[in-house]
């Protein structure tokens, strides 16, 4: 098993303060990989807030008495005082990362960012960007250098942030299936928008019809794909004529176009400038 834990002060047990609006007092990860269980028993609960990110894996939460099997792609979170019980398998490669809070006005803040009191698990997706968040958490806490709590505190709203996008646009869809398989498309997408992508050979290789994936994407991000791989194109398009030398012809290779001419068509017709116009008017 591997574990890498930070505490407020080097605090183990839990605390409430309500000196801030909002506190991290602890945070760390487990990822099992031959240990055969590692438990959680806590029948009053704690003091502070809870919130998990299953990263890998799944865990084993129990609600109100009910066993309910949470996969990787979900946070859960655990309010003050509510009984906590769940357990991780080495037989499932569980990877979790945890944050503990506390704070004068947490409930609030959790209400402005959407998220519901009655709620345990949010679907969230998989993405890098959570563990990044959770491990620049571990080191702040671990290392204490200036300004950390406020850092600390950042990093948690950006948490709080990306689960109210994700649940917002997951409810424009019917299930956290197809909200999951549009995310990944849409991540694709940023990664090889520059590339000539085939949305039909996509959807194939996925699975999904080319109709289906259109109007699920669309329902989803406000976009068709294509207009979506587009707008990626003239948003780093236009970055690379405010700040760099690169001339017309070399951008619109860069963005994804061999031909500079097309290239200039489409940047006007959706800037209502071309793209030399764009860098003399914008960036002089």
């Amino acid at each position: 098993m591997y574990t890498n834990n930070a505490y407020l002060n080097n605090r183990i047990l839990d605390i409430k303060d309500k000196s801030k609006p909002l506190i991290v007092t602890s945070c760390g990860t487990y990822h099992l990989y031959t240990l055969p269980k590692l438990p959680t028993w806590r029948p009053r609960g704690r003091l502070d807030f809870q919130l998990l990110y299953i990263a890998s894996g799944k865990a084993h939460f129990h609600f109100d008495g009910k066993e309910q099997i949470v996969t990787a792609g979900h946070m859960v979170l655990y309010r003050p005082k509510e009984p906590q019980k769940y357990e991780y398998y080495g037989e499932d490669q569980t990877e979790v990362y945890w944050v503990h809070f506390t704070g004068g006005n947490v409930t609030n803040i959790l209400r402005a960012y959407g998220i519901p009191k009655e709620k345990h698990v949010f679907y969230c997706g998989s993405a890098l960007e959570y563990k990044n968040i959770f491990r620049t958490m571990i080191y702040e806490l671990q290392m204490c250098k200036v300004n950390y709590p406020e850092m600390l505190e950042i990093s948690l709203r950006q948490l709080f942030i990306l689960l109210q996008r994700y649940c917002e646009a997951s409810s424009k869809v019917s299930n956290v299936q197809i909200a999951e398989e549009i995310d990944n498309a849409a991540i694709y997408f940023n990664e090889h928008y520059s590339n000539d992508i085939c949305i039909d050979e996509y959807a194939r290789k996925h699975n999904m019809s080319t109709s289906w994936f259109i109007r699920n994407f669309k329902q989803y991000t406000g976009f068709t794909p294509m207009q979506y791989i587009l707008s990626k194109r003239i948003y780093n398009a236009e970055a690379l004529l405010q700040s760099s030398q690169y001339n017309v012809t070399e951008i619109a290779r860069i963005v994804g176009y061999d031909n500079p001419l097309y290239f200039s068509r489409i940047f006007k017709k959706i800037k209502g400038l071309s793209p030399s116009e764009y860098r003399k008017n914008i960036c002089h």
